[in-house]
């Protein structure tokens, strides 16, 4: 029911599609919710179409709407990343009071995150930022949250976040991550891995219509049997889903008519970026956004498709079990890299982020849910202090058992021009990870000839430089 005179225990400030549906979850496990957006048509329509659905407090102005709700007051914004969550915190905090807790739902960068906590607790106010993940029907059903702040102010919302997460076994898809821009950061790196997952599933996709000819409804077939083996997730699941659908309009199969340019919001790009600045390699994320860029150039690669010829190729028999091999090897990779990332975040910024229950809260909900997911968390349970996932003995034993047919399968791509820059990367990661001695020797070599950036030698400890045009003679750098 609606009742406009009754007191919220919690507010929620934009009304889109995500922020509507999460007003919706909450209100439906009984606990009253004060609604505002700046549309005030919007508000109304989300009253009208599902105010039976629980305890609504609409406002028509913030005055209204921050009064309405029993202080300390919880106010979850769901906003677009960036100036407007900077603009509705303006536009909010003449009327927030000390103990208030703010709480940006959306995608916004850590850094950002960061800035806005130490901003608002200075005033005496709470801040929160929390990962959302589930997409609109995870906001309505049950999202997973990734909260990330004072633990002060999370304990204060954890009995909503907790009724509202998606449940697995039994226990809620939600955490606290860590200090100031924790829970943003890990659910950019959950974006990133994400990237990587899809453009993982896009290359198998490609290589089996490219290389074999197989159409989007056989390969919805092929989908739907690997999301019963070890690849079940529900990326798997929707891509048989995707792959089945028949255009009304064309009579084709949907995904046949799709442009083919994808778009991207900025998550994969930050991860990447982080990474960079971090020194972690998550190769397979940056080869995903990379792919996104490529993929948007259109009309430059129809005029390089009429001018760049390719290999002649032929279809490669046995494949596609080889390619689910390779997927699944190179979705690890892709989660290792992405956890090894939120190791070193966790080093640099200060935060105790339990890596095992960031793969529980990932494991319902969230776009990248898999059951392997249970596999990471069991090794973080494990060897709390694991450096990197590859070196699990589960882990270790899927990528040893798979590299015959991934190596096969990049092989085959090559053959067949069919780019499978993420698989690739994957591989090389895996190839460069396991050695025990790089090509790196000879680059710092190079790099001290015209830099004299100096080098580190296996026989004795220190660093050298060697005259390399003068003389030849080696000396103690600098």
């Amino acid at each position: 029911m609606s009742a406009s005179q009754a007191e919220a225990n919690f507010g929620v400030f934009g009304l889109a599609v995500m922020g509507q549906n999460l007003a919706r979850n909450i209100a439906s496990r009984g606990m009253p919710v004060a609604v505002y957006n700046r549309t005030r048509a919007r508000t109304d329509r989300l009253i009208a179409e599902h105010g039976t659905e629980g305890m609504f407090v609409p406002a028509g102005d913030v005055s209204d709407f921050v009064a309405s709700i029993e202080r300390p007051r919880p106010i979850l914004l769901m906003v677009k990343a960036g100036e407007p969550v900077d603009a509705a915190i303006t536009e909010l905090r003449p009327h927030l009071a000390p103990g208030d807790i703010l709480i940006d739902g959306g995608n916004s960068f850590f850094q950002d995150t960061r800035r806005r906590a130490r901003e608002l607790e200075a005033a005496g106010l709470s801040f929160l930022g929390s990962g959302v993940s589930g997409g609109e029907e995870g906001a309505l059903h049950g999202p997973s949250l990734m909260p990330g702040g004072t633990r002060e102010a999370y304990l204060r919302v954890e009995p909503v976040f907790r009724q509202i997460a998606a449940q697995v076994e039994g226990v809620p898809c939600c955490a606290y991550i860590g200090a100031d821009g924790a829970g943003h950061y890990v659910k950019m790196v959950h974006n990133g891995i994400e990237y990587a997952d899809i453009q993982l599933i896009a290359e198998a996709y490609d290589l089996m219509r490219s290389g074999l000819g197989l159409s989007a409804t056989e390969q919805s077939r092929i989908f739907q049997q690997w999301n019963e083996g070890d690849l079940d997730s529900y990326l798997i699941q929707i891509t048989a889903a995707v792959l089945a659908k028949v255009d009304d309009t064309s009579g084709q199969p949907l995904v046949d008519v799709i442009v083919d340019e994808a778009e991207q919001k900025g998550t994969g790009r930050w991860s990447s970026q982080s990474a960079l600045e971090l020194g972690v390699p998550v190769t397979a994320i940056t080869e995903a956004v990379f792919a996104r860029a490529l993929s948007a150039q259109k009309k430059q690669r129809l005029a390089a498709a009429r001018v760049l010829r390719g290999p002649a190729g032929r279809a490669t028999e046995g494949l596609v079990e080889d390619i689910r091999t390779a997927l699944y090897a190179s979705k690890v990779v892709a989660y290792a890299q992405g956890f090894e990332q939120l190791t070193a975040a966790a080093r640099e910024y200060g935060w105790e982020l339990d890596l095992g229950q960031i793969a529980t809260i990932w494991r319902g909900g969230c776009i990248i849910r898999a059951r392997f997911l249970d596999r990471i968390k069991a090794a973080y349970d494990e060897d709390r202090e694991l450096p990197q996932l590859l070196l699990a003995p589960y882990f270790r034993d899927a990528v040893n058992q798979a590299q015959e047919a991934w190596r096969r399968v990049v092989g085959a791509a090559v053959g067949l021009g069919v780019p499978v820059p993420a698989f690739s990367s994957a591989l090389a990661y895996y190839d460069g990870y396991r050695r025990e001695r790089s090509p790196a020797n000879l680059i710092q070599g190079l790099r001290d000839y015209f830099g004299a950036h100096g080098y580190r030698r296996l026989d004795r400890p220190g660093a050298f430089h060697t005259r390399w045009s003068q003389d030849g003679s080696e000396e103690a750098a600098d």
